[in-house]
């Protein structure tokens, strides 16, 4: 269980993720929105650390910290900021994130043979022509 519980956190807060993000009000600006569900989300990981961490010191943690953490927290904003203004604009919840997952897929192959040197196998290149005809049978 050790090895499969984070991928089924990350597809049930995924769709949760989608479902709400779809819910939020078309009137309210996105960045509103996200204020709120930042400073819910801060409270959130600031209440997991003090229980789940042995150590329970932030100054020590913080003096770990490097770049990511300040990129990532960019990413976020960006991603979430994208997905909330896709359903604005009246994406389907059931293509929006689909061409949004398949799109990431196909660039992170990529990043993954060109960056991290990772091989890829005929069932891989298989499985990257069915996704490009997916994202071609989907959009039209």
């Amino acid at each position: 269980m050790q090895y499969y519980w984070p991928i089924i956190m990350v597809v049930v807060s995924n769709v949760a993720y989608h479902v709400v993000a779809k819910s939020t009000p078309v009137s309210i600006n996105p960045l509103a929105s996200l204020g709120i569900t930042y400073l819910v989300g801060m409270i959130a990981v600031f209440m997991l650390y003090f229980l789940t961490s042995p150590v329970k010191s932030l100054a020590t943690e913080y003096g770990s910290l490097n770049w990511t953490s300040f990129a990532l927290g960019l990413a976020i904003v960006g991603l979430e900021y994208g997905f909330l203004n896709m359903y604005k604009v009246g994406w389907n919840i059931s293509i929006g994130s689909l061409v949004a997952s398949i799109s990431v897929a196909l660039i992170l192959i990529l990043v993954g043979i060109l960056y991290y040197k990772e091989a890829l196998t005929v069932p891989n290149l298989a499985g990257v022509v069915l996704c490009l005809a997916g994202l071609v049978l989907i959009n039209h």
